[in-house]
């Protein structure tokens, strides 16, 4: 029994001591990746590309507003089979509406998977280079922190680094 008891107070001693990092750093690497020159020129590049999509989906949401005012415009005044081919207007309008505007997010949701793919590969080259360079012994997610002084936010240099590396 004694024994057991001087285990668990070894144990519990052991895993109480605390862990003596050297040098640690706070890094937000989706802050970095999007604050680059790369993700800049990506967004416009996509905003290009997607131009035409994305008028049209807004010609669309005007289209379908325009349809849902006039049938509750209407709803007191029409007939009944006028206020039914309002609606059928209305649903025909709003539907197509979703439907591109689903689309977009879709085209816009690959594209960003696609750079982000593209990127990690880069981003991971220059993180793993900062951390041997300045002789990194822990570096944490920024996300995961409550709070961390701005001298070991090292999420600008790596920014700076990564646009040098492009």
């Amino acid at each position: 029994m004694k024994a057991i008891v001087k285990v668990a107070l070894l144990c519990a001693a052991l895993i109480s001591m605390p862990v003596m990092a050297e040098k640690i750093a706070v890094l937000g690497v989706q802050e970095a990746l999007l604050a680059s020159q790369a993700a800049k020129a990506f967004r416009e590049q996509m905003k290009k590309n997607l131009s035409g999509d994305a008028k049209q989906v807004a010609a669309l949401e005007k289209e379908a507003k325009a349809a849902r005012d006039k049938l509750k415009k209407n709803r007191d005044l029409a007939s009944r089979e006028e206020l039914e081919k309002m609606q059928l207007q209305f649903q025909k309008v709003f539907t197509e509406f979703q439907k591109r505007a689903q689309l977009l997010q879709q085209k816009q949701t690959q594209q960003e998977q696609a750079f982000l793919k593209q990127m990690k590969p880069k981003l991971d080259k220059v993180i793993r280079g900062l951390i041997e360079k300045e002789g990194y012994d822990v570096v944490v997610a920024k996300q995961a922190t409550l709070y961390a002084a701005k001298k070991v936010d090292i999420t600008a240099r790596v920014v700076k680094l990564l646009d040098k590396a492009q």
